[in-house]
């Protein structure tokens, strides 16, 4: 296996099945990783042209922020944009609800309604288990689910709530900041008693996009929409000429926030697709370096 993967994204990750061979009692050797049918991924931290695998064989992706401090819109649709690339299913689950009022929790949810739609949201407490009885009936019996979020948001809590065991630690919340704290240092399949699959994953600082030009055609499938009414196929949206997602935007039919955050992630994924390319390139032109120098040695020994 190590030796006939082609690079990082063949090694086995969270999620997948694999054909193995038992060397002694406590000690397997992979052979094959099976094929995948939905892999989510991120740009690799730090990296330009490489991706980090989070899970693979995912059906749902449970997308957690935190009502208190975590809440930002605009992270949400990155995290969208990750599971709408890779076909997953998202579930928005807004944490911590205990720890505001209920006008607030009204406003934030009104906010996440009227900016995604169509995708199912549910507001839950791991104190009171407040919205436990909600959740727990889409999770379903064979299905892999992969819980996302940042460091904090009470994704271990909740693991250990569905299971009725303590897997994962956790640590209260901080007094001083009124946030949770990082726990999750690897990534873990539990199997619940119902038959469902949670995969718990370490908070993400960062969320990097990763040639995800379809997943963001479906977070912003608004825009998508108006973009088919553009003077010019290849329009980027941005200061382009007869563009007619930028007259919406100054018509107010799509909203500008919206809108500018699209922008971002576009040009995220746009730089990511150019920095592939040019290390293809180099790879390219490295190995034909190679095969010339070769040439030469073999010609010299003759």
């Amino acid at each position: 296996m190590r030796f006939s993967a082609n690079g990082r994204e063949d090694f086995p990750a969270v999620g997948d099945w694999v054909s193995f061979i038992f060397c002694g009692v406590d000690f397997a050797i992979i052979n094959e990783v099976l094929p995948r049918y939905s892999i989510i991924k991120r740009k690799a931290v730090g990296k330009n042209s490489e991706v980090q695998i989070i899970g693979t064989n995912i059906d749902f992706a449970l997308i957690m922020q935190s009502a208190n401090r975590d809440f930002n819109i605009n992270r949400l649709e990155r995290y969208l944009t990750l599971c709408n690339s890779s076909k997953i299913s998202p579930i928005i689950l807004l944490t911590k609800t205990d720890l505001i009022s209920k006008e607030e929790l009204s406003v934030l949810s009104g906010e996440i309604k009227q900016r995604i739609e169509n995708v199912p949201f549910i507001a839950i407490s791991n104190e009171t288990e407040s919205g436990y009885k909600e959740l727990k009936q889409v999770l379903k019996s064979g299905k892999t689910y992969c819980m996302l979020g940042s460091s904090g948001v009470g994704k271990s809590t909740l693991l250990n709530h569905l299971s009725g065991k303590n897997i994962m630690k956790t640590k209260a919340i901080s007094a001083s900041s009124d946030r949770g704290r990082h726990v999750s240092s690897h990534r873990e399949l539990t199997v619940l008693d119902n038959g469902s699959i949670l995969i718990d994953n370490p908070g993400m600082r960062e969320v990097g996009i990763a040639d995800s030009s379809n997943g963001l055609d479906t977070t912003y499938d608004k825009i998508a929409d108006f973009a088919k009414q553009c003077r010019f196929k290849d329009c980027n949206h941005d200061n382009d000429t007869g563009c007619a997602v930028i007259e919406a935007v100054e018509n107010g039919e799509i909203e500008k926030s919206y809108y500018q955050n699209y922008l971002k992630l576009f040009k995220e994924s746009a730089h990511f697709e150019s920095s592939v390319q040019e290390k293809r390139k180099k790879d390219k032109d490295f190995g034909k370096m190679l095969k010339n120098y070769k040439k030469i040695q073999k010609r010299n020994k003759d």
